[in-house]
């Protein structure tokens, strides 16, 4: 019991008691808090692992996507090219010039 004091004495014994509660359940508590912070950043870690993996799995496709494009491109391409080459180059005047002479060889 406390010392005599104006108050009652079971009043300052019931305040005591709630003190010492909260000081012999506050390493408890405190201990509480991190493990439920650990487990929110353990949490945030995994979310975070999948989301990449799914980002990874996202973009392994669109590389498989562009491939298969590519390969089911290529013979267009490829006449692409040779048509290009053929528009640059002076071979359709060429032809030209040999079909105006054949014809004039004709008549």
């Amino acid at each position: 019991m406390a010392l005599p004091t104006p108050v009652n004495g079971q009043i300052t014994d019931s305040v005591t008691q709630s003190n010492l509660s909260v000081l012999g359940s506050a390493p408890a508590i405190a201990m509480g808090t991190v493990y439920q912070s650990m487990a929110h950043s353990i949490g945030v870690m995994f979310q975070n692992s999948v989301q990449a993996q799914q980002h990874a799995a996202i973009c392994g496709q669109a590389a498989a996507n562009q491939g298969v494009i590519q390969l089911y491109s290529a013979p267009t391409m490829a006449s692409a090219v040779a048509t290009n080459k053929v528009a640059r180059s002076n071979t359709a005047d060429l032809l030209l010039a040999l079909v105006v002479a054949l014809a004039v060889l004709k008549k």
